[in-house]
């Protein structure tokens, strides 16, 4: 599954030198992730279960700027899956130039709260991301 979601620059993302700031691409790829969230669970089960899913890792690559007005697509996928952790890939391209802005792998954990600390993937969860995952392999 690839979840594609469209954010314009605002005035609010630039920095001093008038393009998106470092720090707005940590949250334009977490709006990624939730809307990628929105459409592979279901809100009811997922929010009623004992895990949290806390990001534990970040690489990003930034690779051309975006700038006022630009209209950026965020797109998220599974990429890799352990016994604890997964790897999402999220790219941001620039809809008009269709240049890769950022290029970022984000890890996170599956936790669970009652036991406070991360915990194996429940089976369910595991075949649909491995499912996910094969879609692009």
């Amino acid at each position: 599954m690839l979840n594609k979601t469209q954010i314009k620059v605002r005035g609010y993302h630039l920095d001093l030198f008038q393009h998106v700031n470092n720090a707005r691409y940590l949250e334009f790829i977490e709006e990624g992730r939730w809307a990628f969230f929105d459409e592979f669970f279901d809100k009811d089960d997922w929010m009623q279960q004992d895990l949290v899913w806390p990001v534990v890792n970040i690489n990003i690559n930034f690779k051309s700027e975006a700038n006022f007005g630009d209209l950026l697509e965020v797109q998220t996928r599974y990429a890799k899956i352990g016994n604890r952790s997964i790897t999402m890939k999220q790219t941001i391209i620039n809809v008009q130039t269709n240049d890769i802005v950022v290029e970022a792998d984000v890890t996170y954990v599956c936790f669970s709260k009652a036991a406070k600390s991360a915990i194996p993937f429940p089976n369910d969860f595991r075949q649909r991301v491995e499912l996910s995952i094969a879609t692009f392999e």
